[in-house]
């Protein structure tokens, strides 16, 4: 049954693997293509996470500060999930190449772990973006300005309080779900690969189920 199950499983990501290689091979930009894409996708989830989690933010005084993230954002995530995606294909080739099936699902376990290493990026993505606007906005500005805005510009006090946050959030998730949402709607893009290879395995399960039946059937 388990090698019915991986021998479709491999069966799909050989297909994929092949698409993906068939593409690459016809697009000379296909990095900046890549890269492109996931700016675009980043940028999307964060609005939706935005609008849906704090619309008070987007829909008030704070708009222009919220407006400007988007960029370093979208860059950011991007780099991440570009970096994940060749990690990925990597995996996808060692894993195909290995005959155990232990070795092969091993392998393919390693973008759990890409996922998670997400969920840290993602609060890292935040820390230097919103730095980084809020240092721009106070260039020029008087110094009385720039103290008042120092746990904003200061990256040592907002690196305490987006880590304070997480630690709430791990240990009162209930008093957190409108920022578990926001960061799991931001590392969305992040999970794809994860996503697609507990698709492709449930798929392989359904179809060795599937035909197990209909030979009993018979």
């Amino acid at each position: 049954m388990l090698n019915k199950i991986i021998f479709i499983w491999r069966n799909d990501l050989k297909r994929l693997l092949l698409f993906y290689e068939n593409k690459r091979s016809v697009a000379d930009k296909f990095f900046w293509y890549l890269f492109s894409f996931f700016i675009f996708i980043n940028i999307i989830c964060y609005w939706f996470a935005m609008v849906s989690a704090f619309p008070g933010l987007v829909f008030g005084p704070t708009f222009s500060y919220y407006f400007k993230i988007q960029f370093p954002v979208g860059f950011l995530g991007a780099l991440f999930d570009s970096l994940s995606f060749f990690i990925t294909i990597y995996i996808i080739r060692r894993a195909l190449l290995t005959i155990n099936n232990r070795i092969y699902i091993a392998h393919l376990s390693i973008d759990i772990l890409i996922a998670v290493v997400a969920t840290f990026w993602v609060v890292f993505v935040f820390i230097i973006s919103g730095w980084v606007i809020s240092y721009i906005d106070t260039i020029g500005q008087s110094v009385e300005s720039i103290k008042l805005y120092d746990h904003e510009t200061n990256i040592d006090k907002r690196t305490d309080k987006y880590i304070s946050s997480v630690n709430d959030a791990l240990i009162n998730p209930s008093h957190n779900i409108k920022n578990i949402y926001f960061g799991i709607i931001m590392g969305f893009s992040e999970m794809i690969p994860t996503i697609i290879h507990f698709t492709m395995f449930f798929r392989s399960i359904f179809y060795s189920l599937y035909n197990k039946q209909s030979n009993f059937n018979d």
